[in-house]
């Protein structure tokens, strides 16, 4: 199975399974169509992958393979664009089709499959309703836990009251004491403390003991304050280190002073109001693998692939005396044949 790989993805509109559903295409076409086709969902696309099961051929000729059935209309390559905002990655798929389809049909179903992606990538926009839960969601919201000390049943909270020890009274005598507000140090470590402790995870060269983070939390918190994430302070942090790093408490401290980031104006926005991205599905020639729109590259070839590939698409002008130059010379090669 495909992990960021050339996954398939199979396209609507394609007839039952026949025994003679590629018998037009040639030898080498046919028999790569039919491995493809009978590929689960999701299952590796990429030229490497389908040489390492198709013991016939080698990956050229599998390249060569998938570009001529991209030509007869049965596979597009795409980069999708999975995730929102700083999670964005590109990720590759291939729509295969055991119908062959033209140009304007799988550029409708692409534009259509692009506008699919967006919506569901707008930040506003509702999940669909036979979408599950992520698995880290439960299903439900599990009801909060019922007190059995005296004087709490009078009626269900709208909110969980901590549990608290007090001295033995009477019920319902006096009215429960709110509970007291958590000291900061009760409320858990803060990104910045947590991003100090993890330099020692990502470099042992940076090792720092709970003091130590303590002690630079306030210049760390400085720089997420500034705007940049952890991610961003835990590189500063670790990027070009020496050999050895004697003591790291003063060499951390030296680099949050040295390197804190300049303060970034604060501009009203919107994070909800931002667009979703307008191409979340980015079609690829499927020889070289030059990104463009469906209708940019009809066969799902580029110009100079579709050129290479089938001449006749293409007329490019040839200059007259180039013309000429090649007449004369095959006019040379057929006397020096005759000669012989």
């Amino acid at each position: 199975m495909a992990k960021p790989g050339y996954g398939k993805r199979s396209a609507p509109d394609q007839r039952p399974r026949t025994p003679h559903d590629f018998s037009l295409l040639p030898v080498r076409e046919r028999y790569v169509a039919g491995f493809v086709d009978h590929l689960p969902e999701g299952a590796a696309m990429s030229v490497k992958q389908l040489a390492k099961q198709l013991p016939l051929y080698g990956q050229q000729a599998i390249s060569s393979a998938l570009t001529a059935l991209s030509v007869a209309g049965h596979l597009r390559r795409v980069r999708c664009a999975v995730g929102a905002g700083d999670e964005t990655r590109w990720v590759f798929r291939t729509f295969w089709s055991r119908t062959a389809h033209d140009n304007e049909w799988w550029q409708a179903y692409l534009t259509a499959e692009n506008t699919t992606q967006a919506d569901s990538s707008a930040p506003d926009a509702p999940a669909p309703d036979i979408a599950p839960p992520p698995p880290w969601v439960p299903d439900e919201e599990p009801p909060p836990p019922v007190s059995e000390e005296p004087g709490t049943q009078q009626g269900p909270e709208p909110t969980p009251v901590p549990h608290q020890r007090t001295p033995d009274q009477a019920p319902d005598t006096q009215p429960v004491p709110p509970a007291p507000a958590p000291h900061p140090s009760e409320a858990g470590p803060s990104p910045a403390y947590l991003a100090l402790a993890r330099l020692g995870h990502e470099d042992h060269r940076l090792p720092l003991s709970a003091d130590d983070c303590q002690e630079l939390e306030a210049q760390a918190a400085e720089w997420l304050a500034r705007g940049v994430s952890v991610d961003y302070l835990i590189t500063a942090l670790t990027a070009g280190l020496p050999a050895q790093v004697d003591t790291p408490l003063g060499f951390v401290r030296r680099r949050l002073t040295l390197k804190m980031p300049p303060h970034l104006p604060t501009t009203p926005s919107a994070p909800s109001d931002t667009p979703a991205p307008p191409h979340r599905i980015l079609m690829e020639c499927t020889d070289c693998g030059r990104p463009g729109q469906p209708e940019a590259l009809p066969d799902g070839l580029c110009r100079p692939c579709r050129t290479t590939h089938r001449p006749d698409t293409d007329d490019a002008p040839i200059h007259p005396t180039e013309a000429a130059d090649i007449k004369a010379r095959m006019t040379n090669l057929r006397g020096l044949l005759k000669s012989v």
